[in-house]
């Protein structure tokens, strides 16, 4: 038996390889559903909440109720005018300087209500 091989038989071969025998079909794209917002919400602010509330508690100054406490020294200016009262760094200082965070801040503390938490 003889087995005889030609270089056009062996170039149509790779060319029937490379191209395939069956014709490609796209398949159907499958439908996506509507997204649902509230559940999404809903747990966007549940998560938020649980990532916010300790920030909203941690102790910002670490040397708070110690003797090396810089904060605990206060400043206050008493004005010419008696009817007014001292102006004093004591009101912002004082709840920072007693181991609070930045929910005893008074200006910035009740606007984190608005955050959850």
């Amino acid at each position: 038996m003889v087995l005889k091989k030609s270089g056009a038989g062996l170039a149509v071969l790779g060319a029937a390889m490379l191209l395939g025998t069956g014709t490609a079909h796209a398949d159907t794209v499958p439908r996506l559903q509507q997204t649902e917002v509230a559940p999404a919400v809903g747990g966007l602010t549940g998560a938020l909440g649980y990532g916010v509330a300790p920030v909203k508690d941690l102790r910002l100054d670490p040397f708070a109720q110690s003797s090396a406490d810089v904060l605990n020294n206060g400043v206050a200016v008493q004005p010419d005018n008696s009817g007014l009262k001292p102006v004093g760094t004591d009101y912002v200082t004082g709840p920072l300087s007693d181991g609070g965070g930045i929910r005893d801040l008074p200006a910035v503390g009740p606007l984190l209500g608005a955050l959850p938490g």
